[in-house]
């Protein structure tokens, strides 16, 4: 077999929606976020070392069991935002929503999970003070990076 490429991340996520300000107006009302910039047509929420692409101009239905999951500091923040907001919360176990494009999204807590900021890319987003719960810990552990 020939040598591939180890997959390490994700480095960013591109949502298309209707409207580029209205969908500024919605996450920015759920997330507190950093706009890591705007082109026409587009615009780039900052989550330090990865960021979340707006993409105006919607061309699919709306997302079913298709998802990806986004990581935040507060889980129960984001729900009550999420729900302020008027978002359309999803039935399950977790905290799914579909925003009003269409974007089924899974928001998931840091300290409940393996992904792991780096020391300094954490200090830098002021999140360096969230301990992983004992779970995630043995989920890095088993694997050996922790």
């Amino acid at each position: 077999m020939s040598k591939r490429a180890r997959l390490v991340g994700i480095n960013h996520v591109a949502l298309e929606v209707e409207d580029l300000g209205a969908a500024l107006e919605f996450y920015g009302a759920v997330f507190e976020f950093e706009l890591r910039g705007r082109i026409p047509g587009m615009a780039f929420l900052d989550m330090g070392d990865q960021f979340l692409a707006l993409s105006e101009g919607r061309s699919q239905p709306a997302d079913g069991d298709r998802h990806f999951g986004l990581v935040v500091d507060d889980l129960e923040v984001a729900r009550a935002a999420l729900t302020e907001a008027g978002a359309e919360l999803l039935p399950g176990r977790g905290l799914d929503f579909r925003d009003p494009w269409g974007n089924h999204i899974q928001v998931v807590d840091y300290r409940r999970i393996q992904f792991t900021k780096s020391p300094a890319v954490a200090a830098g987003m002021g999140v360096d003070g969230l301990e992983k719960t004992e779970e995630a810990l043995a989920e890095l552990r088993d694997k050996g990076l922790g």
